[in-house]
Parts: C-alpha cells; sequence; structure tokens
C-alpha cells in the first residue's frame, strides 16, 4: 500500500467485524456501544479491522460491499481499494471490501458517501465540542482491479 498511514501488516482478506449493518442509522464502536445516530441510513455495511489500529487510534474502518450482514458478524472480505480520510486532523483510512471488483458505480458511490460523511462528522464535532484539524475526504489510496499478489 502506497501510504504510510495504513499498517504494513493489513491482509488481502481480512477479518472484518460488522458494527453497522447496510441501511442502519446507528453507527457504533468496535466495542458495540452507540457512536451516534445518524440523520441517513447508510448504504453500507460499516466496521472494522479488530487488531489493526488507525491513526486516529480505533480499529481500522472497513466497509464491506455487498448485501446487508448481521451485526457482530465476522467475515473474511477481499480487500479492494483503501479511501483516504482525515478525522479531526488525524489520518482515518477506510478499508473497502467485496468479493467483485469495483466497478465505477462503486467507486462514485462511495466517494459521495465518504464527502457527505465528512461534512456531517465536521458538524458532529462542532456539537461534541471536539477541537482538532480537518475532516475530509483524500480520495484514493489504493484500488485493487484484482487481488493484489
Amino acid at each position: 500500500m502506497p501510504d504510510s498511514s495504513l499498517p504494513p501488516e493489513l491482509p488481502r482478506e481480512p477479518e472484518v467485524l460488522i458494527e453497522s449493518p447496510r441501511w442502519s442509522v446507528v453507527k457504533r464502536r468496535a466495542d458495540g456501544s452507540v457512536d451516534f445516530i445518524s440523520p441517513l441510513p447508510c448504504p453500507y455495511n460499516y466496521g472494522c479491522i479488530p487488531g489493526l489500529g488507525s491513526g486516529d487510534g480505533d480499529p481500522l474502518d472497513v466497509v464491506v460491499l455487498g448485501p446487508r450482514l448481521r451485526r457482530g458478524e465476522r467475515l473474511r472480505v477481499p480487500v479492494v481499494g483503501v479511501i483516504g480520510f482525515l478525522d479531526a486532523g488525524e489520518a482515518d483510512p477506510k478499508v473497502i471490501c467485496s468479493t467483485r471488483p469495483l466497478r465505477p458505480v462503486d467507486r462514485a458511490g462511495l466517494e459521495t458517501f465518504f464527502r457527505t460523511y465528512a461534512l456531517f462528522k465536521r458538524g458532529l464535532h462542532r456539537v461534541r465540542g471536539r477541537r482538532g484539524g480537518d475532516t475530509r475526504f483524500l480520495g484514493w489510496l489504493a484500488e485493487f482491479t484484482a487481488r493484489p499478489a
């Protein structure tokens, strides 16, 4: 992976933990506690890769494309891309996993989602009184048309 904010030990097919199923409005932390309630449902399965940390101190975030999965489900899914994201000035990359290659519609949807998510997170930081750096979508750090060797 070309970005130093990603752990070099990121597996090609990590075990992921689903924290918030697709279409959920509840964003949970890895420990199961509620982080926030979203005004809009998330169109993706959202979770983490237990044991791998991110720049914000939380487990590395993962989005799993495909049908809705159960909260608490653990599964192995190939990495197809990595999105750069900055959260309150801290590197917070998003690992994208799928059983199929990314399509143009997937890339466009993920970019729109994370640009919108950044706006929401900025507002959430203000409400929570959290001071810090910028929160924004940074673009694609890596994308794999086939599983990396």
